[in-house]
């Protein structure tokens, strides 16, 4: 995994050290660490002043100054002052108010995974790799969250069902090989399926970012 400077938000004090001594002995550098979404905005403003912008942020949705949503609305927040900055929410549920703003901006670099389903260290590491690298990692219950409507419209309607599911499969941060393993398909099947995506929701070759443009489309559309 790429080493990357990491700023952690999390209120509750044992997870909060347990995140940031995961994370340094993986071998990347914690910038700093707050208990408070108010800070968080701040002090990232401070290191980019400084010439020290994280590679990513980590927070929660819950948080002072109000223990609701702080965390959430702090990482709209800062994609909306520092475009581009990777942001993986962590949380214990999900939050309707503002988690499709998070998404929705059509940059990659975001993540929502939930703290019960997060079972692996090697897992974790991975999605904030993903994330950092500009990808973007939803956790599965957040995505039947976002999808329980169960209805495709728009560009999606012109997917095969195995298309979706892969597309499905996409959005959850799964690679090709997962998706292979998972459904017993060959590679080739499965980068002929991505491939079919690709084409579908017209994105070209020549975007270096389509398999995020293709997450963030599903998301966005089918809901």
């Amino acid at each position: 995994m790429a080493l990357v400077d990491i700023y952690v938000a999390e209120d509750a004090v044992l997870l909060r050290e347990g995140l940031v001594s995961l994370l340094e002995r993986a071998g990347h550098t914690v910038l700093g660490s707050t208990d408070n979404a108010r800070r968080l905005v701040d002090e990232v403003a401070a290191l980019a002043a400084a010439g020290r912008m994280p590679d990513l942020v980590l927070t929660d949705v819950r948080m002072p100054p109000t223990d609701t949503d702080d965390g959430l609305r702090a990482a709209v927040t800062l994609r909306l002052e520092h475009p581009g900055l990777p942001v993986v929410v962590l949380s214990q549920y999900v939050a309707d108010a503002y988690v499709q703003d998070l998404l929705d901006d059509g940059r990659g670099g975001v993540g929502y995974l939930l703290k019960d389903r997060v079972g692996r260290v090697a897992a974790f590491l991975r999605s904030l790799e993903t994330v950092a690298d500009g990808g973007v990692v939803v956790d599965p219950d957040v995505v039947r969250h976002l999808t329980r409507s169960g209805d495709v419209d728009g560009p999606l309607a012109r997917l095969t069902e195995r298309e979706l599911t892969v597309l499905t499969h996409m959005a959850e941060g799964a690679s090709n090989a997962d998706i292979a393993r998972d459904l017993h398909l060959s590679d080739a099947a499965v980068a002929k399926h991505v491939g079919n995506v690709f084409t579908k929701l017209d994105l070209t070759p020549d975007d270096a970012n389509r398999r995020v443009r293709a997450v963030l489309t599903y998301l966005r559309e089918q809901r």
